[in-house]
């Protein structure tokens, strides 16, 4: 078994990757201003130029990167640049917020175990991109999000948490996606908790969640 934090920290030190217009950053840096998240935003990290994450993270005077992958000869060389950045910012932690890049090797096993995400569907089902509609088309009656750990598969790694929320029949991709994120608002938040309270042990793929 793996003890994800094996010393609690007082204040546990946040890289945030988004791509887009970064509403659970603001949850989490919420949190945060509200002393109920022990931690600090280091820096925030976009793979989009004009992504309204960068534009809210400056606002706060969070340190805000637009990384531009297409300058990069392959995926290796962006996500050295991606590991590179972290480590400048002393990063003990990276929270994939809405960010839509998949990760490869060079970035997993820099941060093995200390990168978190957060997926609108509850896995393993409908994972990927368009979570939302695959749930309203496949006919579920619930679905939900998850925060897992971050794997070399798509969405596939250890579960941390889960929040149901239920599919009415008159639902559609974004009515369900806003009643979704309600509960990603709250459970991204509980789950960085756990992490800097070193409440978290990983056993093979069950995550225990310690008293």
């Amino acid at each position: 078994m793996l003890r994800i934090m094996p010393q609690p920290v007082s204040r546990l030190k946040l890289a945030v990757l988004a791509s887009g217009r970064g509403s659970n950053f603001e949850a989490l840096q919420r949190e945060i201003e509200e002393n109920a998240l022990p931690a600090v935003i280091q820096v925030v990290i976009s793979d989009r130029e004009q992504a309204p994450v960068l534009e809210k993270a400056r606002r706060l005077g969070i340190p805000a990167l637009y990384i531009n992958p297409g300058q990069f000869a392959d995926r290796q060389q962006y996500e050295q640049e991606l590991v590179r950045v972290c480590e400048a910012y002393e990063v003990e932690l990276v929270v994939l917020a809405g960010y839509m890049r998949i990760l490869g090797e060079t970035f997993i096993r820099s941060y093995l175990w200390r990168i978190i995400n957060i997926h609108p569907a509850l896995l393993p089902s409908f994972p990927g991109l368009n979570a939302q509609r695959q749930a309203v088309e496949y006919g579920v009656r619930f679905s939900g999000c998850t925060v897992h750990f971050v794997d070399q598969g798509v969405d596939t790694g250890p579960i941390i948490l889960q929040a149901v929320v239920p599919v009415y029949p008159d639902d559609d991709e974004e009515s369900l996606s806003q009643r979704i994120l309600k509960e990603e608002h709250r459970l991204l938040p509980q789950a960085v908790r756990l992490i800097a309270e070193g409440r978290l042990e990983l056993n093979g793929r069950k995550v225990n969640i310690l008293p």
